[in-house]
């Protein structure tokens, strides 16, 4: 078993939870996720975050507005849809019920 590949899979598990909580501040620019998130040692990879925006998107949970920059081509701002915020909360709900769950489990003792 490679500890590396299921560090990296138990990231993956929460990175949509993660971003959805970072656009639910308000309108983030995709650079701005990108840092916060390696910042986090969540993610450091470009090419994960794009296509899960897209899925965002298209699923009604996040939408965006381009915004005109003055130092270089114009920028997608993603906010949070009233339905993302329906999901996020039911998400905040089962992150919950995980956390205590996993520290009901791993705070036990061994009995041997």
């Amino acid at each position: 078993m490679n500890l590396e590949n299921t560090q990296v899979q138990m990231r993956k598990g929460i990175l949509e939870y993660c971003i959805l909580h970072i656009i639910s501040r308000g309108e983030v620019y995709a650079s701005d996720m990108l840092e916060e998130l390696t910042s986090a040692k969540i993610m450091v990879v470009e090419g994960t975050l794009y296509p899960l925006l897209t899925r965002l998107r298209k699923a009604g949970l996040v939408e965006y507005k381009w915004v005109e920059s003055s130092s270089g081509p114009p920028r997608k701002y993603y906010t949070l849809t009233e339905d993302g915020g329906t999901f996020l909360n039911s998400l905040n709900e089962t992150w919950k019920g995980l956390v205590k769950s996993t520290r009901l489990i791993t705070s036990k003792k061994t009995t041997k």
